[in-house]
């Protein structure tokens, strides 16, 4: 069972309900949950979200992860600080996500305490080549690799748990490769698109999406925090739904218009 956890990532939504949801867990004696910047819950008036958890502000470049783990004896890692936007540029980007890792990482393994980290991930893993199959499987080899963005970083973040997980056989090591978040509190590119009063679509062309609900998402990522589930998960809702299918279920009309680079009549 763990006792002291650490949540990377908290200012976000994700990672500030899966810190709250192992705080109100009697069973855990602390958590710790660290980011670059405070949570938004800290500022409301109606109180913290977070609950007992004890915010901690750190970027995962430096080494004062290094310290924070070792002074409070953290048992479980749960590291959700992975952005999918490049707010600050692609090159503030890839720091935060693949050399926060390394960092963070690198921290866990030198910690004599730490017996459990958790790792989100992206089903964008896999690609989006025309030849992949509908679902993938977490042992399907991907016909195509992204070679940019998030995708990308997750790619290299992974490579680098591989590594831990070799270096460290005694730490139980998760990696969850996450479908696309779905839910009221969740802000992305997708549920802005959703958004929308009217949605483009690509003239010809219907992907194929998964999802996973926000509540489904923190409750795996909690459940992997308490108990030792070694390995790699894909995470997503059963089946998939075409973009048409999607548009219809929010209610907006679809703007369909020739795909980019497409050729002109």
């Amino acid at each position: 069972m763990a006792r002291t956890v650490l949540v990377t990532g908290v200012s976000d939504h994700i990672g500030a309900r899966v810190a709250a949801a192992l705080a109100a867990d009697p069973e855990i004696h602390r958590v710790i949950g660290v980011d670059t910047v405070p949570p938004p819950s800290l500022t409301r008036e109606d109180g913290a979200l977070l609950g007992r958890t004890e915010f901690v502000r750190v970027d995962l470049r430096g080494p004062d992860i290094t310290k924070v783990i070792r002074a409070a004896d953290v048992d479980t890692v749960v590291h959700l600080s992975l952005v999918s936007g490049p707010s600050a540029g692609r090159t503030a980007m890839k720091e935060h996500n693949v050399i926060g890792t390394m960092q963070l990482l690198a921290a866990c393994q030198r910690s004599a305490t730490v017996r459990r980290v958790v790792v989100r991930s992206t089903t964008a893993v896999y690609g989006s080549s025309p030849h992949s199959p509908a679902v993938f499987a977490e042992d399907t080899v991907s016909p195509e690799v992204s070679h940019h963005g998030y995708a990308r970083d997750a790619v290299e973040v992974e490579t680098y748990v591989r590594g831990f997980s070799r270096r460290r056989p005694d730490v139980a090591t998760t990696t969850l490769r996450f479908a696309n978040f779905m839910g009221p509190g969740v802000d992305s590119a997708l549920t802005r698109y959703f958004s929308q009063p009217v949605l483009p679509t690509a003239l010809g062309f219907d992907p194929r999406l998964q999802f996973v609900h926000e509540d489904d998402a923190v409750e795996v990522l909690s459940r992997m925090a308490r108990a030792d589930h070694p390995g790699v998960f894909n995470v997503a809702g059963d089946g998939v739904l075409l973009l048409s299918q999607c548009v219809r279920r929010a209610g907006r009309p679809m703007l369909p218009m020739p795909a980019p680079g497409g050729s002109r009549a």
